[in-house]
């Protein structure tokens, strides 16, 4: 079954026959998986809603499925799941940081609303992930409810890698755009018509940024991977 572009049941499956030494490799299944979903569409927060809500619906479900849970800890489960989307939304913020790069380098003021409400939604993405994951794993009821409480108060306490790496990319280019400005100003009318141009194909420039990262790194793995003899 698939949705959001997600196989449902393939994730399931992964998690019902997880065993204690398997959980870690749970944490590189949700982040492929989820990557995979994100590829293509356009990051608005309502498709990554779509996708991390899926994502944990598939994992809840097949963590309570699992036939060693009551030897094998459930928060560990759940805890790889959330890990493994955190990634995952990791590479959503660094596409979107590329694209909005090449607009500061342009000229292009942060403070034109396309580029404004992409600037505020990547500043969103944690809250998102963490208020997608909150939502899905209510409507799991039991026995999960208790793992997946204390799952989201660890992430609630510590915080997320996407949160962190969203609030620094913000910063990092709202101050570039500031002293882009002040450099510019006298000569940037010409080119910031064609970078303002360029601003209205914003969303498939981080579609094609995603894409190019997940390339990239599926080939750094194949590359690491042992030569057939």
């Amino acid at each position: 079954m698939m949705k959001s572009g997600i196989d449902q049941q393939a994730l399931i499956d992964q998690f019902a026959s997880a065993s204690a030494q398997q959980t870690a490799q749970l944490r590189s299944t949700v982040f492929n998986a989820t990557l995979s979903a994100l590829q293509g569409r356009e990051l608005s927060l309502k498709n990554i809603r779509s996708v991390l809500g899926t994502v944990t619906q598939a994992a809840s479900t097949g963590a309570a499925k699992n036939p060693l849970l009551g030897s094998l800890d459930a928060q560990t489960l759940l805890d790889n799941a959330v890990s493994g989307m955190d990634d995952a939304m990791l590479k959503a913020v660094e596409a979107n940081r590329m694209a909005l790069q090449q607009f500061v380098d342009k000229g292009v003021d942060l403070r034109e609303t396309q580029l404004k409400k992409a600037l505020a939604e990547m500043d969103k993405f944690e809250d998102t992930l963490l208020g997608t994951v909150k939502k899905a794993a209510g409507a799991a009821g039991d026995p999960m409810a208790g793992p997946w409480a204390q799952v989201l108060e660890k992430f609630n306490l510590s915080g997320t890698q996407t949160g962190l790496k969203a609030s620094g990319a913000a910063e990092q280019l709202t101050a570039q755009m500031a002293q882009m400005q002040t450099a510019l100003r006298d000569s940037r009318a010409a080119g910031l018509r064609a970078a303002q141009t360029l601003a209205e194909s914003y969303t498939a420039l981080v579609s094609g940024v995603l894409l190019g990262l997940s390339d990239a790194m599926r080939q750094g793995t194949a590359a690491k991977a042992p030569g057939k003899k």
